[in-house]
């Protein structure tokens, strides 16, 4: 990308995207400073530390700062962000000696931006989306991620049983309003290696992924009737690695 091409609004069919906000931004530079392209700060930004801390990882990786509140104003939804930063998009594989979580036909961009942060909390760093799902990409899910996107692997799969095709060492646990099983039953799970398949926020998983390893349902009050997508894999998540974390210490 040249310095004279004018950047657009995000939209699903370029080769690049952009974080919203100086967090993000900042993670982007942490974790994929290769893909870094631009930096993009509001006038009103400059001088504080994080600006400082800013220019200064920019200057390493040899990345342009521009002072723009008008491309800013063009590029960002909200009225509330200073900084902006441009990333090459990259293509990435999931880990096949790691666990999986899988979302199938995912529709929301907050959602999976929510979604992503809380698998990385609990060590999770491998996401399979199954098509048609939403735009990894969109700086809505970079954002709601709070930059949390670059430190996972994920892969889109044209369907559930190409996913299956390619990890067929992994157990599968579907997440289901009728599964079999209750996720009480699983007081952590020492499996190396599993795949927790989660359905679309208003329509969940079909009755055929019954036929897929073991389902699971978590238990919950009548006064509702189900739980929203990123609460149910936060709550997944904590029962399958909480193993992980019995001598765990704030640091």
């Amino acid at each position: 990308m040249t310095e004279n091409q004018k950047l657009k609004k995000y939209n699903k069919n370029l080769n690049y995207s952009y974080t919203l906000g100086a967090f993000p931004t900042i993670e982007l530079i942490n974790a994929k400073p290769d893909m870094v392209l631009k930096v993009i700060v509001s006038a009103s930004f400059v001088d504080n530390d994080v600006y400082i801390k800013l220019i200064e990882e920019c200057n390493k990786l040899n990345v342009g700062v521009q002072i723009n509140d008008k491309l800013i104003n063009r590029l960002s939804p909200k009225d509330n962000c200073y900084v902006i930063g441009l990333f090459k998009k990259y293509n990435l594989s999931l880990n096949e000696n790691k666990p999986h979580v899988v979302l199938v036909n995912p529709s929301n961009m907050g959602n999976l931006g929510t979604i992503i942060r809380t698998i990385l909390g609990f060590e999770i760093d491998n996401l399979a989306i199954i098509s048609p799902g939403v735009d990894i990409y969109d700086p809505k899910v970079v954002r709601a991620s709070m930059g949390a996107i670059f430190n996972i692997n994920f892969q889109y799969f044209n369907s559930f049983e190409d996913y299956l095709n390619s990890f067929k060492h992994h157990e599968v646990f579907t997440f289901m309003l009728d599964g079999k099983y209750s996720l009480q039953d699983f007081n952590g799970y020492n499996t190396p290696l599993y795949s927790l398949v989660f359905g679309n926020e208003s329509s969940g998983l079909d009755d055929e992924f019954q036929n897929y390893g073991k389902s699971i349902r978590i238990n919950h009050s009548e006064k509702i009737d189900s739980l929203n997508l990123p609460i149910s894999i936060g709550i997944a998540m904590y029962q399958f690695s909480k193993d992980k974390f019995c001598d765990y210490k704030v640091k």
